[in-house]
């Protein structure tokens, strides 16, 4: 039996790591559980020899003076440790005969934009007054909120240009015609109006800074146990039973705490729940469509890949059989030889990933656990052998010459994030952020169990994880002040 805390955390993602350490920071006495053998969730890092290959991080907007991000980082000293390196774009697309790089600067993208469409500069206006401004723009004209493809549709006629705008859809979802015009605004107009960064090292210097926070403010984080299930008492959670991963015979252990706070998925939090708050949970999030997942080709490069003469940080490639918005998502469960990646190149800023003279770099899609979930493992090994040529035929097709300074390459497939992260379906965003998405009603549920993840109102991505996590933890202390 451990002892009483104040507060235990299940799972030590973003969400739970920052909810954790702001606690701590008030005085709580913590406890966060992690099933995984190092605490981040998506943000963390692996080595394969001497290289660093980094799990999900691409680039992160901000930290900007005055945003969200930064005060949160301030408050828990992340900048005294973490450092982050600006990147020098948004993104690289390619698409056909086109090839534009947009800037983060909202100002000169668009001026980027008018000289390759003339004809539309009504319309790139327009589409940047909503990034820009979008909370003022549902204030004033109260418009109900409707998806990113139908908005485009309505304010530019060239398809390409639409394209083009959407080339990072996949850092929020899979189709344009199911992704909320608030959400991605929100979202989108943050990268635009504060910059983007890379956190030096990898994420997993982030995540290794929150869990070293929780433990010299008081608190304990342990790793390589997984939650069994959640105890109450009456009408409230009292704490949580769990085990230790790979030992035999299992030993449940049990933690007690006035609060419990979820960083897992909700849909998996109702398994964890006796069963009257499993079923109120399982009705609250009936209708939620859970989020799409990911596939990405890890590589190693005994060379940096800039001596190739290739220049930019992320690239969006988008297939030939795309020629409007619509095809998006048909694309997306294409063959991996026709499906849009993105390549990120981490030797194009100081990532400090690899050592002098060498680089890593990830080739990304999207991808759903259906497609590999019913497959024996001969069959699965030699699937991820497949997707892997196939992206470096590709890749070598973009970068010419990439093919011969490869010196390592792996396949995670959304069975592989699962494993890692107990995601259903091998989520990474959580649940899609439709237009008619409907508000989670917990009010069902114990008033001292919360929820920080990505799977709440704030949605996925890194900042998304981070604000979750940080607003639970004020309702929390505002709770119980």
């Amino acid at each position: 039996m451990q002892g009483k805390y104040d507060a235990i955390v299940i799972g030590s993602g973003l969400g739970g790591l920052t909810a954790g350490a702001k606690l701590c920071r008030e005085g709580r006495k913590v406890l966060v559980i992690e099933q995984h053998d190092r605490p981040g969730g998506y943000a963390t890092t692996f080595n394969r020899g001497d290289l660093t290959m980094e799990v999900g991080l691409h680039e992160m907007y901000g930290p900007s003076p005055g945003d969200m991000t930064t005060r949160i980082f301030n408050d828990l000293e992340v900048f005294r440790r973490v450092e982050f390196v600006p990147l020098p774009e948004f993104y690289h697309f390619v698409h056909n005969n086109t090839e534009i790089t947009l800037p983060h600067d909202p100002v000169l993208a668009a001026e980027r934009l008018n000289a390759l469409f003339p004809g539309e500069s009504e319309g790139i206006r327009s589409y940047f007054e909503q990034l820009m401004k979008p909370k003022k723009k549902v204030l004033e004209e109260g418009q109900q909120d409707i998806s990113i493809g139908t908005f485009l549709d309505s304010i530019i006629r060239d398809e390409e240009l639409k394209l083009i705008l959407l080339g990072n859809l996949g850092y929020y979802h899979d189709d344009p015609y199911s992704l909320s015009l608030s959400y991605y605004s929100i979202s989108q107009g943050s990268y635009y109006s504060g910059g983007a960064s890379f956190i030096k090292g990898g994420s997993q210097k982030l995540s290794d800074h929150l869990a070293r926070y929780i433990s010299e403010h008081g608190g304990e984080v342990l790793l390589n146990r997984l939650v069994t299930g959640i105890t109450t008492e009456g009408h409230r959670v009292k704490g949580v039973t769990y085990k230790r991963r790979g030992r035999s015979p299992e030993t449940l252990m049990e933690a007690q705490a006035d609060i419990v706070i979820a960083n897992a998925a909700m849909p998996a939090v109702a398994d964890l729940l006796p069963h009257d708050y499993a079923h109120e949970l399982k009705k609250a999030l009936n209708g939620q469509q859970t989020g799409a997942s990911l596939l990405t080709l890890y590589l190693g490069f005994a060379r940096p890949v800039r001596e190739l003469g290739f220049g930019f940080y992320s690239t969006f490639v988008f297939d030939s059989s795309i020629s409007c918005q619509k095809d998006i998502a048909v694309n997306n469960r294409d063959d991996f030889s026709r499906r849009s990646f993105t390549f990120v190149d981490y030797g194009q800023v100081g990532s400090a990933l690899a050592p002098a003279g060498k680089d890593v770099g990830t080739v990304c899609c999207i991808d759903y656990l259906s497609d590999w979930e019913r497959i024996d493992r001969k069959d699965y090994l030699s699937k991820k052998s497949y997707v892997a040529e196939v992206f470096i035929q590709r890749l070598d097709r973009l970068i010419p010459g990439i093919r011969r300074i490869i010196s390592h390459k792996e396949v995670a497939t959304p069975l592989t994030l699962r494993r890692y992260t107990l995601n259903p379906g091998g989520a990474v965003y959580g649940f899609a952020q439709n237009p008619s998405r409907k508000a989670i009603d917990l009010s069902a549920l114990p008033d001292n169990l919360y929820f920080a993840s990505a799977w709440g109102a704030t949605g996925g991505g890194f900042s998304g994880a981070i604000y979750g996590g940080y607003l639970c933890a004020l309702q929390v202390l505002r709770k119980r002040a």
